[in-house]
């Protein structure tokens, strides 16, 4: 037994730094109308509490992965734990919304060195059929996250203070802390390998720019001088970085790979999936609040049967969908969520809680086929030296999708409901937000469909079936 436990306990430690901050994405949902209250701040301020830790996760997801392989996965683990707790602290204490913003783009400085880093350690921890298991329980918990934190928010919202749902953090890690200092292998080095610092900047830049953009615009008008010079800068910032990348000795983020059609694909699937199924949960949160004036908690538990409906789906159908083309899995199963998303077009000035029932178990339905096949799709296209990097891109084109979809949605329900929404503008602004949600999930489902239908079919006819991405 006690063999059993040391040989598990590295597997719980990643686990637990994980599913920490995947929790820390949709915990603060349930919280925001009591952090608006508290902290006096309006939709725009809001939007940038759940995009700043998005923001931070994609832009950085990448680069320290870089850094991990020059100092050790051990070590950027270990030091992402520290920046997480401490930011974590310091989001619990914040007295306004721009202390409380800023915190949180710390916090996801924090979850992007741990989120880069806990594959790794799971990989050169364990080998063979432990390999398997350990990557198995790593992506249930990863699934699992989502629902926990509504939950979890929810409850810590309702029975202490929102603030808690960041002091939660600090017991967790710290046993983090202690038990991957103990439990992991000394850190392997690999100093040879360069830095894409000005990558960095770059992507980081573009992606700020253009989510401040979209949120200022709600707020100011589209013709806005601050508008009009974030989309200037965010265009330039992103033009840089392909140059960048391009003529980079070691890039953050190889360019040739694009021309592969299949990671192209799940490029796409990947940010699709969060923009379409998670960007309108804030929104929905502040209407089963403000509007039904249902508790944190019980808001969290209406928003459970997503992550319930995709945990079963996925559990049920990971086998038979494991050989499965991944047109179908990602590109058929991202068609999907954006159906799911587009149901919540039900909800009208007089709908019960219950009226998101639909889409969140068709979205979940969506999420439980897609999601699973998302990361393995993408470094089944590439070569296995370049599997890190797949698995690092189609993270950062996760969260860059969150991070625009909330930007996207906010903005737009701001336009139409307006600062002081009434129940019925409420559900007009509702609904147009999650019709973008689900045209962006169909639109970008189909496109991935075709691309990875298209590589299919150039690629050589006695190749076995059970080898094709698409």
């Amino acid at each position: 037994m006690e063999a059993a436990m040391r040989k598990w306990l590295p597997l719980f430690a990643a686990c637990l730094g994980t599913l920490m901050l995947l929790i820390d994405v949709t915990i603060v949902y349930v919280a925001l109308p009591d952090i608006a209250a508290d902290l006096g701040t309006g939709l725009s301020g809001l939007q940038w509490i759940v995009d700043g830790y998005a923001l931070a996760l994609a832009a950085l997801l990448l680069v320290l992965g870089a850094v991990a392989d020059r100092l050790g996965a051990k070590t950027v683990y270990l030091a992402g734990l520290a920046v997480f707790a401490l930011a974590s602290l310091a989001c619990g204490a914040a007295g306004s919304a721009a202390i409380l913003v800023l915190a949180r783009v710390i916090q996801g400085v924090g979850g992007a060195a741990m989120f880069a880093t806990t594959l790794s350690l799971l990989h050169a921890t364990y080998t063979g059929r432990d390999r398997g298991i350990a990557f198995g329980a790593w992506g249930a918990v990863s699934g699992a996250a989502a629902g926990i934190g509504v939950v979890a928010g929810g409850a810590l919202t309702d029975l202490l203070s929102w603030r808690w749902i960041f002091y939660v953090n600090l017991p967790i890690a710290a046993v983090a802390i202690a038990l991957s200092a103990m439990a992991f292998p000394a850190p392997r080095r690999h100093p040879a390998r360069g830095l894409d610092l000005p990558g960095m900047l770059t992507f980081a830049a573009a992606a700020t720019c253009v989510t401040f953009g979209i949120i200022r615009g709600g707020e100011h008008g589209w013709s806005d001088a601050g508008t009009l010079t974030a989309f200037g800068s965010g265009l330039l910032a992103a033009a840089a970085f392909v140059l960048i990348e391009f003529r980079s000795a070691a890039a953050m983020f190889p360019m040739p790979l694009l021309r592969n059609r299949s990671f192209s694909a799940t490029l796409i699937a990947a940010a699709g999936q969060t923009f379409a199924g998670f960007s309108a949960t804030p929104l929905l949160s502040l209407w089963l609040q403000q509007e039904l004036h249902l508790s944190p908690l019980h808001a969290g538990l209406a928003m459970l049967p997503m992550a319930a409906t995709a945990f079963v789906v996925s559990t049920l159908t990971g086998r038979l969908l494991h050989d499965a083309p991944a047109a179908w899995t990602v590109g058929a199963g991202l068609v999907v969520i954006g159906a799911g998303t587009g149901l919540f077009t039900l909800i009208d000035a007089g709908s019960p809680w219950t009226a998101i029932l639909p889409g969140f178990i068709v979205l979940g339905i969506g999420v439980g086929i897609n999601a699973p096949a998302l990361v393995s799709t993408g470094m089944a296209a590439v070569s296995p030296q370049q599997g890190g990097i797949a698995a690092g891109a189609v993270n950062t084109a996760r969260q860059l999708g969150l991070a625009l979809g909330i930007a996207v949605l906010g903005t737009v329900f701001h336009h139409i409901a307006g600062d002081r929404p009434s129940l019925a503008t409420f559900a007009d602004g509702l609904d147009a937000a999650v019709l973008i949600a689900a045209a962006v999930g169909i639109s970008f489902g189909l496109t991935a469909f075709a691309l990875y239908r298209q590589r299919l079919s150039e690629l050589p006819e006695s190749r076995p079936a059970s080898t094709l991405v698409g």
